[in-house]
């Protein structure tokens, strides 16, 4: 390996997508992508910006269109708003803000692969608590901790918990609501709370955004102000933007394909129960499920042989598990016919 390349870069394993696979006909139900195509205003949205001069220049580096347009649906001013290049870029540009080289990370296991990549990336340490009863506690993250993250909802789990029991989190706190649509409650009222919680969010997922890369982070003005100094000049691009504030205008559009998911999910753990796998009841647009008498690394390599692509997790100390993407109803039809006949 070349020497001039950090130890810390050499040692890190990476953070491992989901597979994207580029040719034939496959049902995709690995990634969490929403099954159902962004509002039509979104594509009228993309071909207004194509028009004139608009990739020819900049685009605005403060997104200001897109953070009025959420602050209004949100209920925030638009000076609590950072934007992304998806959620991953904001979760690390916050790391890189709060945590110190040889710093301290704690995140609960099992949840998002890529909090423990963002703290090896920073020179710093990952440390796992458990989440107990699908909880997390205070006394239970490790002494000395930097930064704690919590998704709630929790990927793979699907598991959601009242995020008013994190108000009083030892660390500062970022509440990673990825799935937070697919659930009845959120994290907004703690902003005002408290200067050490940030929420990021993204329209990669409800908003059927996930081709634009399109996220952001709320918090308190003064800690946005500084994190906007760490983000590229030009981040989001002309298109995203479009994208993104039109997405966010259309709340009726949003919610109506919500529905419709929630309605899928409903199904598919009634099936997969049916079928003798072991669920934990979901709140985002997947489900995760488990089966006690026999491994199911075997069902997930049977269903990708059949163009059926779900995602296998191992989590050391807790185990193996299928986290199913919720799809359109003839691509959940297929996948029950092969589990059907495999089960």
């Amino acid at each position: 390996m070349p020497s001039f390349l950090k130890p810390n870069l050499l040692a890190m394993r990476g953070y491992t997508p989901g597979e994207q696979p580029q040719v034939g006909e496959v049902i995709k139900l690995n990634t969490n992508e929403n099954p159902y195509p962004p509002s039509p205003q979104v594509i009228e949205a993309i071909k207004a910006a194509l028009t004139g001069d608009r990739l020819r220049k900049y685009p605005d580096p403060l997104g200001l269109r897109f953070r009025e347009t959420a602050g209004r649906v949100l209920g925030v001013p638009p000076e609590c708003i950072l934007i992304g290049n998806g959620s991953d870029e904001v979760l690390t540009l916050i790391t890189r803000a709060i945590v110190p080289e040889g710093g301290l990370v704690a995140a609960p296991m099992p949840s998002y692969l890529l909090y423990r990549t963002l703290a090896e990336q920073q020179g710093a340490r990952c440390a796992e608590f458990p989440f107990r009863n699908w909880r997390v506690h205070p006394e239970d993250v490790p002494a000395g901790a930097h930064l704690t993250f919590i998704p709630n909802p929790n990927s793979p789990t699907g598991t959601w918990m009242d995020p008013n029991a994190l108000l009083e989190w030892p660390t500062p706190l970022v509440i990673d609501e990825a799935y937070v649509d697919f659930t009845a409650g959120h994290a907004l009222s703690l902003l005002q709370k408290s200067e050490r919680i940030l929420i990021t969010r993204t329209l990669s997922k409800s908003y059927s955004l996930a081709g634009m890369r399109f996220g952001f982070a709320l918090g308190r003005a003064d800690v946005i102000e500084q994190l906007y100094k760490l983000k590229d000049s030009y981040n989001c691009d002309v298109l995203s933007q479009a994208a993104a504030t039109a997405a966010m205008e259309d709340q009726a559009y949003m919610r109506a394909r919500v529905q419709q998911i929630l309605a899928t999910r409903d199904r598919m753990e009634r099936e997969l129960a049916a079928l003798g796998f072991q669920l934990l009841p979901s709140q985002a647009n997947f489900v995760w499920c488990q089966r006690h008498d026999r491994s199911v690394q075997p069902i997930y390599q049977f269903l990708k042989e059949r163009g059926i692509l779900v995602r296998y997790m191992n989590y050391a100390g807790y185990g193996e598990g299928l986290r199913i993407s919720v799809g359109l109803e003839e691509h959940i039809d297929r996948l029950f016919e092969e589990l059907r006949r495999l089960v």
